[in-house]
């Protein structure tokens, strides 16, 4: 089993920084791809950044320039650095997790989510 915990979430003024963290543990062999969704209220969840184990990475357009996704092999985390942030960019935010399980078996796990709030 593989669980996911999610960290800096929080308020912030339009034009503001934010830096989310997600830190994957559990039976895992191996991490194939880690990437940040949101949900804003009354709207579908939505990807915001992806990256691969080889760092191969993408973005929204509506993030892009503003958002950098980075990831930690060795720790098993991703991070998403959100900056000049806006109003539209408020939502929960929730990380997902796509690889390998010690068992050889494939896993896609979330994160509880974060809400970053953003007001003009």
């Amino acid at each position: 089993q593989v669980q996911l915990v999610e960290s800096g979430g929080g308020a912030v003024q339009a034009g503001g920084s934010l830096t989310l963290s997600c830190a994957a543990s559990g039976s895992i062999l191996r991490i194939v791809a880690m990437g940040w969704y949101r949900q804003a209220p009354g709207k579908q969840r939505e990807l915001v950044a992806g990256v691969t184990r080889e760092d191969a990475t993408s973005y929204a357009e509506s993030v892009k320039g503003r958002f950098i996704i980075s990831r930690d092999n060795a720790k098993n985390t991703v991070y998403l650095q959100m900056h000049s942030l806006k109003p539209e960019d408020t939502a929960t935010y929730y990380c997902k997790v796509e690889g390998f399980d010690s068992n050889y078996a494939p896993f896609g796990s979330w994160g509880q989510g974060t809400q970053v709030t953003v007001s003009s």
